[in-house]
């Protein structure tokens, strides 16, 4: 029987092209994820996804101009990642839910807080 050195998934190369990244890993699999995954990634001008280097010893990939970082983990296990709202958006959510009424179990834990 063999036995591996070590179970953490480690990248050996990275393509990316105009839809996916393309992970070969040290153990011969081959992952791949769609780069609308990142939304930094699609967003970038093809230069910026060629310019990448791997972290530590392949335990993911990060592209230096566009500030982005995917690991092999979050390859294999990950949601994709979701644009942040603007800042005037998040606002008025946060304003919307603040003046909303309270659901049932904030209403029941606040009867709680002040009968006990």
């Amino acid at each position: 029987m063999n036995t591996v050195a070590s179970s953490d998934p480690r990248i050996e190369k990275v393509r990316v092209t105009e839809d996916e990244i393309i992970a070969h890993l040290v153990d011969g699999r081959v992952i791949s994820v769609p780069l609308v995954w990142s939304w930094r990634l699609s967003e970038a001008t093809p230069a910026q996804r060629a310019n990448f280097r791997l972290i530590g010893t392949g335990q993911g990939i990060h592209w230096p101009e566009i500030n982005e970082d995917i690991s092999v983990e979050g390859m294999f296990h990950g949601v994709p990642a979701r644009r942040p709202r603007s800042r005037a958006v998040a606002a008025r959510v946060r304003s919307a839910r603040s003046q909303a009424t309270p659901n049932k179990r904030t209403l029941l834990t606040r009867k709680r807080a002040t009968s006990g």
